[in-house]
């Protein structure tokens, strides 16, 4: 399958791209993003794009994939909803709108997160909410994961000084926490893997927690 990544600079970026290039099944992979990845590999193309808002500039080149891992995120903290609907929903679905016109029944696998809800009081959960909603009508086959933690592996980090230290005080609890919290955490390593299973047969519902990602 050709896949795109978007946000493959991030964290999970990063370690979704990582299970791209390692698995036999994926035999291209572009990503599109701001700024290079900095890896280099056979099957790796990429396209440095400064305005994801407008991707009629590099159209011509994201036709002809079977899937797209769309990685890109912000956290909301100290965000006003407009700065942060605009990266979180109009990105997402500049994207999403551009890739079902040229590859109508492609995949769609969005990272969203636990506790999204379109309705509920938390700004982050309802803008969420509403790009899972706006992402589900589009004419292709969409699915949206709704991990709780999520730890970094293979040396993926975040670009937030904050978190990568976060991450590092938390690794050498994640073994306790998967053991008392299956249904709330995962990896890199198993929401990459669990992307492109999806991406080559599907899975048994269009929303997933932590537990069915760790699952696919």
């Amino acid at each position: 399958m050709k896949v795109i990544i978007f946000g493959a600079t991030g964290m999970l970026g990063q370690g979704v791209l990582r299970e791209c290039l390692a698995d036999d099944r994926v035999r291209a992979v572009l990503t599109v993003g701001r700024s290079p990845t900095g890896r280099a590999h056979g099957k790796l193309r990429e396209i440095v794009h400064a305005d994801l808002l407008d991707l009629a500039p590099v159209e011509a080149e994201l036709a002809g994939f079977d899937a797209c891992f769309f990685c890109l995120g912000v956290s909301s903290a100290g965000m006003e909803e407009e700065s942060y609907r605009r990266i979180t929903y109009d990105f997402t679905l500049s994207a999403g709108t551009t890739l079902a016109r040229l590859n109508p029944g492609s995949t769609f696998v969005y990272v969203s997160g636990a506790g999204t809800d379109a309705q509920g009081r938390r700004m982050w959960a309802r803008v969420k909410g509403m790009t899972e909603n706006a992402l589900l009508a589009l004419p292709f086959e969409a699915y949206m994961l709704r991990p709780g933690y999520i730890q970094p592996m293979y040396g993926a980090t975040s670009r937030t000084p904050f978190y990568r230290l976060a991450y590092v005080v938390a690794r050498p609890f994640y073994p306790v926490l998967r053991r008392l919290l299956p249904s709330a955490v995962t990896t890199t390593e198993q929401i990459g893997r669990a992307m492109i299973a999806i991406a080559d047969h599907g899975a048994p519902k269009r929303v997933l927690g932590a537990a069915d990602i760790n699952a696919l």
